[in-house]
Protein backbone atom coordinates (compact mmCIF):
# COMPACT_ATOMS: atom_id res chain seq x y z
CA UNK A 1 0.00 0.00 0.00
CA UNK A 2 0.98 3.97 -0.70
CA UNK A 3 2.63 5.37 2.01
CA UNK A 4 -0.19 7.83 2.47
CA UNK A 5 -3.49 7.51 2.39
CA UNK A 6 -5.83 10.63 2.57
CA UNK A 7 -9.19 11.55 2.88
CA UNK A 8 -11.41 14.78 2.19
CA UNK A 9 -12.93 16.22 5.01
CA UNK A 10 -15.65 17.20 5.41
CA UNK A 11 -17.34 14.12 5.18
CA UNK A 12 -20.51 14.21 3.10
CA UNK A 13 -23.55 13.16 4.89
CA UNK A 14 -22.95 13.85 8.00
CA UNK A 15 -22.86 17.60 9.54
CA UNK A 16 -18.92 18.55 10.69
CA UNK A 17 -19.83 18.66 14.03
CA UNK A 18 -21.03 14.94 14.32
CA UNK A 19 -17.60 14.19 12.70
CA UNK A 20 -15.64 14.07 15.82
CA UNK A 21 -15.39 10.35 16.33
CA UNK A 22 -15.07 8.79 12.86
CA UNK A 23 -12.30 11.55 12.52
CA UNK A 24 -10.19 10.26 15.81
CA UNK A 25 -10.70 6.39 14.02
CA UNK A 26 -9.06 7.19 11.12
CA UNK A 27 -5.39 6.49 12.12
CA UNK A 28 -6.34 3.37 13.44
CA UNK A 29 -7.97 2.28 9.97
CA UNK A 30 -4.64 3.07 8.37
CA UNK A 31 -5.39 6.75 7.03
CA UNK A 32 -2.23 9.68 7.15
CA UNK A 33 -3.69 12.17 5.67
CA UNK A 34 -7.40 14.22 5.80
CA UNK A 35 -7.27 17.70 3.08
CA UNK A 36 -10.30 19.94 3.15
CA UNK A 37 -11.46 21.70 -0.12
CA UNK A 38 -12.92 25.26 -0.40
CA UNK A 39 -15.65 26.04 -2.67
CA UNK A 40 -19.56 26.21 -1.71
CA UNK A 41 -19.91 24.10 1.44
CA UNK A 42 -17.33 24.90 4.84
CA UNK A 43 -14.38 27.35 4.48
CA UNK A 44 -10.83 24.90 4.13
CA UNK A 45 -9.68 25.91 7.63
CA UNK A 46 -11.61 25.01 10.40
CA UNK A 47 -12.63 21.85 9.32
CA UNK A 48 -8.56 21.35 9.58
CA UNK A 49 -8.77 23.16 13.15
CA UNK A 50 -11.38 20.39 14.68
CA UNK A 51 -8.98 17.92 13.11
CA UNK A 52 -5.67 18.66 14.44
CA UNK A 53 -7.85 18.64 17.73
CA UNK A 54 -9.67 15.35 17.43
CA UNK A 55 -6.75 13.20 15.70
CA UNK A 56 -3.31 14.66 16.42
CA UNK A 57 -1.39 11.87 14.45
CA UNK A 58 -2.57 13.11 11.13
CA UNK A 59 -1.59 15.31 8.56
CA UNK A 60 -3.20 18.39 7.52
CA UNK A 61 -3.55 19.89 4.30
CA UNK A 62 -5.77 22.10 2.14
CA UNK A 63 -6.52 21.88 -1.17
CA UNK A 64 -7.01 23.99 -1.85
CA UNK A 65 -7.44 27.59 -0.91
CA UNK A 66 -7.86 30.09 -3.49
CA UNK A 67 -5.09 32.69 -4.26
CA UNK A 68 -7.99 35.28 -4.84
CA UNK A 69 -10.33 34.77 -2.08
CA UNK A 70 -8.39 36.35 0.72
CA UNK A 71 -6.02 39.08 1.02
CA UNK A 72 -2.21 37.98 1.27
CA UNK A 73 -1.67 39.09 4.56
CA UNK A 74 -4.91 37.16 5.95
CA UNK A 75 -4.06 33.90 3.77
CA UNK A 76 -0.41 34.02 5.46
CA UNK A 77 -2.08 34.68 8.82
CA UNK A 78 -4.74 31.72 8.70
CA UNK A 79 -1.73 29.47 7.14
CA UNK A 80 0.49 30.02 10.37
CA UNK A 81 -2.34 29.87 12.94
CA UNK A 82 -3.05 26.22 11.60
CA UNK A 83 0.99 25.25 11.60
CA UNK A 84 1.11 26.30 14.63
CA UNK A 85 -1.80 24.36 16.23
CA UNK A 86 -0.36 21.58 14.49
CA UNK A 87 3.80 21.49 14.05
CA UNK A 88 4.95 19.98 11.63
CA UNK A 89 1.50 18.44 10.41
CA UNK A 90 -0.04 20.76 8.29
CA UNK A 91 0.85 21.36 4.26
CA UNK A 92 -0.96 24.50 2.56
CA UNK A 93 -2.05 24.18 -0.99
CA UNK A 94 -3.13 27.28 -2.97
CA UNK A 95 -4.36 27.41 -6.60
CA UNK A 96 -6.02 30.04 -8.86
CA UNK A 97 -9.71 28.47 -8.40
CA UNK A 98 -11.48 29.09 -11.32
CA UNK A 99 -13.69 31.87 -12.90
CA UNK A 100 -16.60 30.40 -11.17
CA UNK A 101 -15.74 30.76 -7.90
CA UNK A 102 -13.72 34.04 -7.99
CA UNK A 103 -15.23 36.16 -10.42
CA UNK A 104 -18.87 34.27 -10.18
CA UNK A 105 -19.23 33.48 -6.52
CA UNK A 106 -16.99 35.77 -4.90
CA UNK A 107 -17.33 39.27 -7.07
CA UNK A 108 -13.55 39.62 -7.41
CA UNK A 109 -11.99 39.55 -11.07
CA UNK A 110 -10.47 36.38 -12.26
CA UNK A 111 -7.17 38.11 -13.86
CA UNK A 112 -4.02 36.39 -14.53
CA UNK A 113 -4.70 33.61 -12.82
CA UNK A 114 -0.69 32.23 -13.17
CA UNK A 115 0.77 35.81 -11.92
CA UNK A 116 -1.84 35.69 -8.82
CA UNK A 117 -0.39 32.43 -8.18
CA UNK A 118 3.64 32.79 -8.29
CA UNK A 119 3.23 36.44 -6.57
CA UNK A 120 1.24 34.55 -3.54
CA UNK A 121 3.47 32.27 -3.23
CA UNK A 122 6.75 34.09 -3.02
CA UNK A 123 4.92 36.52 -0.77
CA UNK A 124 4.24 33.77 1.40
CA UNK A 125 7.46 32.37 1.77
CA UNK A 126 8.51 35.95 2.61
CA UNK A 127 5.59 35.85 5.18
CA UNK A 128 7.10 32.67 6.66
CA UNK A 129 10.15 33.51 7.03
CA UNK A 130 8.99 36.44 9.54
CA UNK A 131 10.38 39.01 7.19
CA UNK A 132 8.57 42.72 6.56
CA UNK A 133 7.34 42.72 3.23
CA UNK A 134 7.40 45.55 1.44
CA UNK A 135 7.51 45.10 -2.48
CA UNK A 136 5.42 45.37 -5.47
CA UNK A 137 4.35 42.33 -7.60
CA UNK A 138 2.50 41.97 -10.44
CA UNK A 139 -0.87 41.44 -9.28
CA UNK A 140 -0.75 42.85 -5.74
CA UNK A 141 1.33 45.31 -3.96
CA UNK A 142 2.29 44.81 0.19
CA UNK A 143 3.10 47.44 2.31
CA UNK A 144 5.35 46.51 5.38
CA UNK A 145 3.47 43.62 6.47
CA UNK A 146 5.24 40.90 8.84
CA UNK A 147 3.65 37.96 10.14
CA UNK A 148 3.10 38.48 14.19
CA UNK A 149 3.70 35.01 14.71
CA UNK A 150 6.22 33.27 12.39
CA UNK A 151 5.24 29.15 12.03
CA UNK A 152 7.67 27.02 13.69
CA UNK A 153 8.22 24.69 11.16
CA UNK A 154 7.68 26.50 8.20
CA UNK A 155 4.56 24.63 6.46
CA UNK A 156 5.29 23.23 3.07
CA UNK A 157 3.35 25.37 0.47
CA UNK A 158 1.76 23.00 -2.57
CA UNK A 159 0.22 24.61 -5.98
CA UNK A 160 -3.23 23.33 -7.53
CA UNK A 161 -1.69 23.17 -11.28
CA UNK A 162 -3.04 21.16 -14.56
CA UNK A 163 -1.04 22.32 -17.23
CA UNK A 164 2.37 22.97 -17.79
CA UNK A 165 3.01 26.41 -16.57
CA UNK A 166 1.03 25.85 -13.22
CA UNK A 167 2.44 22.24 -12.98
CA UNK A 168 6.50 24.01 -13.40
CA UNK A 169 5.68 26.79 -11.26
CA UNK A 170 4.72 24.13 -8.31
CA UNK A 171 8.41 22.10 -9.07
CA UNK A 172 10.44 25.01 -9.42
CA UNK A 173 9.16 27.30 -6.42
CA UNK A 174 6.73 25.47 -4.44
CA UNK A 175 7.23 22.41 -2.46
CA UNK A 176 5.01 20.33 -5.38
CA UNK A 177 1.80 20.03 -6.81
CA UNK A 178 -2.25 19.17 -5.92
CA UNK A 179 -4.13 17.83 -9.16
CA UNK A 180 -7.39 16.54 -9.41
CA UNK A 181 -10.09 15.11 -12.39
CA UNK A 182 -7.32 13.21 -14.32
CA UNK A 183 -7.01 9.71 -14.82
CA UNK A 184 -3.77 7.74 -13.34
CA UNK A 185 -2.56 7.44 -17.07
CA UNK A 186 -2.67 11.03 -16.76
CA UNK A 187 -0.37 11.41 -13.94
CA UNK A 188 2.21 10.38 -15.90
CA UNK A 189 1.63 13.40 -18.44
CA UNK A 190 1.74 15.75 -15.33
CA UNK A 191 4.46 14.20 -12.92
CA UNK A 192 7.29 15.02 -15.14
CA UNK A 193 6.41 19.12 -15.34
CA UNK A 194 6.67 19.08 -11.61
CA UNK A 195 9.87 16.81 -11.17
CA UNK A 196 12.14 18.39 -13.80
CA UNK A 197 13.78 21.09 -11.57
CA UNK A 198 16.30 18.75 -9.77
CA UNK A 199 13.51 17.63 -6.78
CA UNK A 200 12.56 13.73 -7.63
CA UNK A 201 10.91 13.42 -4.51
CA UNK A 202 8.61 17.07 -4.79
CA UNK A 203 4.94 15.79 -3.70
CA UNK A 204 2.05 15.15 -6.01
CA UNK A 205 -1.43 15.13 -4.12
CA UNK A 206 -4.02 14.30 -5.89
CA UNK A 207 -7.85 14.51 -5.18
CA UNK A 208 -9.54 11.10 -6.78
CA UNK A 209 -13.30 11.14 -6.65
CA UNK A 210 -15.12 7.79 -5.33
CA UNK A 211 -18.00 6.27 -5.51
CA UNK A 212 -17.91 2.91 -3.46
CA UNK A 213 -20.26 -0.24 -3.28
CA UNK A 214 -22.66 1.73 -5.65
CA UNK A 215 -24.44 -0.03 -8.93
CA UNK A 216 -22.68 0.98 -11.52
CA UNK A 217 -25.55 2.78 -13.49
CA UNK A 218 -25.86 4.73 -10.08
CA UNK A 219 -22.67 5.82 -10.09
CA UNK A 220 -22.12 6.58 -13.39
CA UNK A 221 -25.05 8.78 -13.45
CA UNK A 222 -23.76 10.74 -10.26
CA UNK A 223 -20.00 11.13 -11.95
CA UNK A 224 -21.28 12.02 -15.54
CA UNK A 225 -23.36 15.13 -13.66
CA UNK A 226 -20.24 16.26 -11.83
CA UNK A 227 -17.93 15.55 -15.12
CA UNK A 228 -20.30 17.89 -17.10
CA UNK A 229 -20.15 20.33 -14.20
CA UNK A 230 -16.36 20.94 -13.50
CA UNK A 231 -15.18 20.00 -17.23
CA UNK A 232 -17.08 23.01 -18.75
CA UNK A 233 -15.42 25.11 -16.70
CA UNK A 234 -12.74 26.92 -19.07
CA UNK A 235 -9.67 26.00 -16.82
CA UNK A 236 -10.69 22.08 -16.79
CA UNK A 237 -11.70 22.09 -20.24
CA UNK A 238 -8.26 23.91 -21.63
CA UNK A 239 -6.60 21.09 -19.20
CA UNK A 240 -8.25 17.66 -20.76
CA UNK A 241 -8.40 19.89 -24.17
CA UNK A 242 -3.87 19.48 -23.15
CA UNK A 243 -4.31 15.53 -22.54
CA UNK A 244 -5.78 15.14 -26.02
CA UNK A 245 -9.38 14.14 -24.11
CA UNK A 246 -10.90 14.36 -27.97
CA UNK A 247 -14.06 12.10 -27.06
CA UNK A 248 -15.24 15.30 -24.56
CA UNK A 249 -15.64 17.44 -27.81
CA UNK A 250 -19.33 16.34 -28.65
CA UNK A 251 -20.00 16.98 -24.68
CA UNK A 252 -18.50 20.49 -24.77
CA UNK A 253 -20.44 21.41 -28.33
CA UNK A 254 -23.82 20.36 -26.67
CA UNK A 255 -22.95 22.72 -23.35
CA UNK A 256 -22.06 25.65 -25.21
CA UNK A 257 -24.75 25.20 -27.65
CA UNK A 258 -27.52 25.55 -24.23
CA UNK A 259 -27.97 21.58 -24.30
CA UNK A 260 -26.90 20.92 -20.84
CA UNK A 261 -28.47 17.45 -20.91
CA UNK A 262 -27.60 16.23 -24.14
CA UNK A 263 -23.88 17.17 -22.61
CA UNK A 264 -24.37 15.36 -19.64
CA UNK A 265 -25.71 12.39 -22.12
CA UNK A 266 -22.76 13.14 -24.51
CA UNK A 267 -19.57 12.16 -21.73
CA UNK A 268 -18.63 8.53 -22.80
CA UNK A 269 -18.46 5.76 -20.24
CA UNK A 270 -15.27 5.12 -20.38
CA UNK A 271 -13.92 8.81 -19.46
CA UNK A 272 -16.52 8.71 -16.28
CA UNK A 273 -14.95 5.27 -15.08
CA UNK A 274 -11.43 6.72 -14.97
CA UNK A 275 -12.61 10.40 -13.92
CA UNK A 276 -15.06 8.73 -10.87
CA UNK A 277 -13.65 5.45 -9.67
CA UNK A 278 -16.36 3.10 -8.40
CA UNK A 279 -17.36 -0.45 -7.91
CA UNK A 280 -16.66 -2.74 -4.53
CA UNK A 281 -14.90 -1.13 -2.01
CA UNK A 282 -11.70 -3.25 -2.91
CA UNK A 283 -11.51 -2.37 -6.27
CA UNK A 284 -11.75 1.42 -5.76
CA UNK A 285 -8.36 0.76 -3.47
CA UNK A 286 -6.92 -0.80 -6.47
CA UNK A 287 -7.45 1.79 -8.93
CA UNK A 288 -6.53 4.51 -6.72
CA UNK A 289 -3.13 2.61 -6.14
CA UNK A 290 -2.81 3.12 -9.59
CA UNK A 291 -1.88 6.59 -9.46
CA UNK A 292 0.49 5.51 -6.76
CA UNK A 293 2.36 3.52 -9.42
CA UNK A 294 2.14 6.61 -11.56
CA UNK A 295 3.88 8.79 -9.83
CA UNK A 296 1.34 10.95 -7.19
CA UNK A 297 2.61 10.63 -3.45
CA UNK A 298 -0.22 11.57 -1.83
CA UNK A 299 -3.84 10.03 -2.46
CA UNK A 300 -6.66 11.87 -1.15
CA UNK A 301 -10.26 10.18 -1.44
CA UNK A 302 -12.79 12.53 -2.25
CA UNK A 303 -16.21 9.81 -1.74
CA UNK A 304 -19.27 10.93 -4.01
CA UNK A 305 -23.05 10.22 -3.54
CA UNK A 306 -25.13 9.14 -0.48
CA UNK A 307 -25.32 6.03 2.26
CA UNK A 308 -23.47 6.18 5.34
CA UNK A 309 -19.96 8.07 5.22
CA UNK A 310 -18.68 6.31 7.84
CA UNK A 311 -19.31 3.07 6.23
CA UNK A 312 -17.37 4.11 3.44
CA UNK A 313 -14.67 5.59 5.20
CA UNK A 314 -14.39 2.12 6.75
CA UNK A 315 -14.74 0.58 3.70
CA UNK A 316 -11.88 2.33 1.60
CA UNK A 317 -9.77 2.01 4.39
CA UNK A 318 -5.91 0.87 3.65
CA UNK A 319 -5.98 -3.08 3.82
Amino acid sequence: MPDRWGITLPLSGLPLREQRAVVERLPDLGYTDVWSAEADRTDAFTPLVLAAQWAPALRLGTAIVPAFTRGPALLAQSAATLANLAPGRFALGIGSSSDVIVEGWNGIPFHEPYGRVRDTLRFLRAAFAGERVAEDWASFSIRGFRLGEVPDPVPPVLVAALRPGMLRLAGREGDGAIVNWLTADDVRAVAPHVREYGKPDAEIVARIFVVPDVEPDEARALGRRLAAAYLNVPVYRAFHQWLGRTELGPMWKLWADGDRRGAVEAIPDAVVDRLVLHGPAAAVREQVEEYVKAGVSTPVLAPLGGGDPVATVEALAPQ
